[in-house]
């Protein structure tokens, strides 16, 4: 198979940690051509997406005594060419958010891909469809109980009914932005004001959840089936997990719950052409279900001796064959 990746600059990646590197060398260990691009390199060219592609080397970290071993250099680019996206198999949009304009523009020009031909992950029409946070809301038998406003006297009396609340930008990414609210607290009116830029911007309110202090577990999707998790845990003073704020990742194990959450979710998913999907469950409620650029396998990896980014790259292979016409015999 040909696969392209649309990743940020390549030399910004962390090879240890980064999903998109994770996939990268699986695809390439198991024989597929391998081409990386940005978002700022796709034009539309005859009423069909076309991307400045090159051709990336990989040089696969190691596990040694629990941690990644990454060697430098780690990845060699060759072969820069302007090509037609169609002519891949599989197209990986991995763009970390915000998602910005560039971003949208970007899902615009994905759309010119013949889906018949090329299978694109995640789907730009379900990558504008899944705001990360608002997403989550039409399944309500998951997650914990949750608003959405801009108006400051709403936001503090759901927080004052729930005793204590976790306030989150829609737009955010990594933990950025997320606050805890409680009601005692006299900077509140002043923390949703900046936080809703003076009642124009809504943000989500959901209930607090005192498991958070046990871990975040962000489990893995792969059309819709639950395939490795892990569990970040909160350190020092921080209450927030996320690994981009310095949370700890243990190894954690996929509950009844989680399945159920799971099979809530793999339907709309489908429709949605989300097939990459990362989801975050506090205490066996849905939090947050992450499509841009969902991370995780690195750490799932180390710690459970999984292959995650394997079971990926051959589910697109079956999926490319299945395109084609071509039976597999495995």
């Amino acid at each position: 198979m040909k696969l392209a990746f649309i990743i940020d600059p390549i030399h910004r990646l962390d090879p240890g940690h980064d999903t998109s590197v994770a996939l990268m060398e699986a695809a390439q260990q198991m024989g597929h051509d391998v081409w990386v691009t940005e978002a700022s390199h796709l034009s539309v060219l005859h009423s069909k997406a076309w991307a400045t592609l090159e051709r990336v080397h990989l040089t696969p970290v190691q596990l040694v005594e629990g941690r990644w071993v990454v060697q430098q250099p780690w990845y060699e680019l060759a072969d820069r060419t302007l090509q037609p996206l169609e002519a891949m198999d599989a197209v990986f949009m991995r763009t970390d958010p915000p998602v910005n304009i560039a971003y949208l523009y970007a899902t615009y020009i994905l759309d010119y891909i013949d889906p018949a031909k090329t299978l694109v992950i995640n789907s730009p029409h379900g990558l504008r469809s899944a705001n990360e946070k608002m997403y989550a809301l039409q399944f309500t038998g998951a997650i914990p109980e949750t608003i959405v406003s801009a108006e400051k006297q709403v936001i503090r009396q759901f927080t004052e009914e729930k005793g204590a609340a976790i306030l989150k930008p829609l737009g955010g990414k990594a933990g950025e932005g997320i606050l805890f609210l409680e009601p005692s607290d006299r900077n509140i009116n002043s923390i949703v004001e900046l936080s809703t830029l003076q009642g124009r911007i809504p943000v989500m309110v959901q209930t607090y959840l005192p498991a958070a202090k046990d871990g975040d577990k962000r489990i893995i999707l792969l059309n819709g089936e639950p395939i490795g998790a892990v569990n970040r845990i909160p350190t020092g003073k921080e209450f927030r997990g996320n690994m981009a704020v310095g949370g700890r990742v243990a190894e954690t194990e996929i509950t009844d719950r989680d399945r159920e959450i799971c099979s809530q979710l793999a339907p709309t998913l489908r429709r949605d052409g989300l097939i990459f999907v990362g989801i975050d469950v506090i205490g066996g409620y849905l939090t947050e279900v992450n499509v841009t650029s969902p991370t995780g396998i690195r750490e799932i990896d180390r710690l459970s001796s999984s292959r995650l980014a394997y079971q990926v790259i051959e589910w697109v292979a079956q999926e490319s064959n299945r395109k084609s016409g071509v039976i597999s015999t495995d």
